[in-house]
């Protein structure tokens, strides 16, 4: 039993390694190198320097926006401000400039003509459409010495907004002051997109360019158009949908001053760009009062607008001993990638392949077989230990050899 137990003990504390074939061939031997500075290339280049592997990143962030438009434009012969024109008012991180406004007033519930048609079938199938400003009373009346406008009940006088309105093109100079607070909670990082350092006086005359001035909050919405390609020429009469994103992308192994957002701008809505059905961007809404007899009645506004969204991505990484192992222990891994792709070229497409297998693998006779041998050589000056078991790591038979003397 003591000997089985120490027997045990020498095996597990024995040392294998694996037999190593050296092979002096150039052409074998350029590409296990080029194959490995691949390798070393990718790792070093992209991984660790562009991807920055080594670095512990944070993708959850959190962010608040507030907007505020200024500028004054002409519409229908009035002046509108920013109460006039901006919806909602409360300065969020979707809001909408109007550009041109259909306005139907003093509305009252009742009967009225609406949609003009020739026959009584029409205003039958029209009575199940959900397009119409009022319910489809299936009477066709005589309104101005013409037949088939349709009777609807609802709010009355019907809207009518194919009329010829100029839209307001002053929107071409307004300005979007943008703030934006941004926190990283993995490493409790706050920041801002402007300069604490910024006086008001220096918000209120700078203008945001990309080049020259690229952390000025203020925006002129023709500037914002024409980074997108488009115009208020081409948006004001239909309305449309812009993006405005603040990518925060911050290595904070540096100076956490060179974290600072980068601005990109879209046209949401282009893929409708060309439709002839809800092509781009309006709503309604009204205003209620009230006669002196308490009859109630509105006014009906229906409003094209440009609609900006401003969106925040981002992401803040820095340095963290657990992914660095993590991704060097991967790239020494895939450095052995080159031993196997010339294994598979030396055994298998070059001159001597057979030759190279003989070297490269060894058959080890089993126990019973090398006794055997050793029984039909008895001048042989190898003996052999009995009781000796093979290896618990790999197989291998582990053998004590000796000289014997004749």
């Amino acid at each position: 039993m003591g000997s089985w137990a120490w027997g045990f003990i020498t095996d597990f504390f024995t040392y294998e390694t694996t037999k190593s074939v050296v092979v002096k061939s150039w052409s074998v031997g350029i590409i296990n190198r080029i194959v490995q500075l691949l390798i070393i290339a990718y790792f070093v280049g992209w991984v660790f320097i562009h991807e920055k592997a080594y670095q512990e990143v944070d993708t959850g962030i959190e962010s608040s926006v507030m907007t505020k438009v200024k500028g004054f434009g002409y519409h229908q012969n009035r002046v509108m401000d920013v109460a006039d024109y901006v919806f909602p008012q409360q300065g969020a991180g979707v809001f909408c400039i109007m550009t041109k406004l259909i306005i139907t007033e003093n509305q009252f519930q009742g009967r009225c003509a609406e949609t003009e048609f020739g026959t009584f079938w029409l205003l039958t199938l029209l009575h199940s459409l959900s397009h119409t400003p009022g319910i489809i009373t299936g009477v066709c009346l005589k309104v101005y010495n013409k037949t088939g406008q349709c009777e609807i009940e609802g709010w009355c006088p019907a809207e009518n907004d194919n009329v010829k309105i100029k839209p307001m093109l002053d929107v071409n100079n307004f300005t979007i002051f943008i703030k934006n607070s941004i926190r990283f909670p993995l490493f409790n990082v706050t920041r801002g997109n402007f300069p604490t350092t910024m006086t008001s006086a220096e918000i209120r005359n700078c203008k945001f360019h990309p080049e020259n001035n690229p952390f000025c909050p203020i925006f002129r919405v023709g500037d914002v158009l024409n980074y997108t390609g488009q115009s208020v020429e081409g948006l004001a009469a239909k309305g449309g949908e812009i993006g405005i994103n603040i990518q925060w992308k911050c290595n904070l192994d540096l100076n956490i001053e060179k974290c600072v957002p980068q601005y990109s701008f879209t046209r949401l809505d282009k893929p409708f760009e060309k439709n002839a059905v809800s092509k781009g961007y309006n709503f309604r809404f009204a205003k209620y009062f009230k006669t002196e007899n308490g009859t109630e009645y509105r006014t009906l506004h229906k409003a094209f607008a440009i609609r900006f969204d401003v969106m925040v991505t981002g992401n803040a990484g820095k340095f963290n001993t657990i992914p660095t192992l993590i991704n060097l222990v991967a790239a020494f891994t895939s450095i052995g990638l080159g031993a196997v792709l010339c294994d598979v070229i030396l055994l298998n497409f070059l001159k001597g392949a057979d030759q190279y297998k003989a070297k490269k693998f060894e058959e080890v006779m089993s126990f019973a077989q090398i006794e055997a041998s050793l029984a039909q050589s008895p001048g042989s000056q190898l003996s052999l230990k009995r009781g000796m078991k093979s290896s618990y790591d790999s197989g291998a038979l582990s053998l004590d050899t000796t000289d014997q003397t004749i």
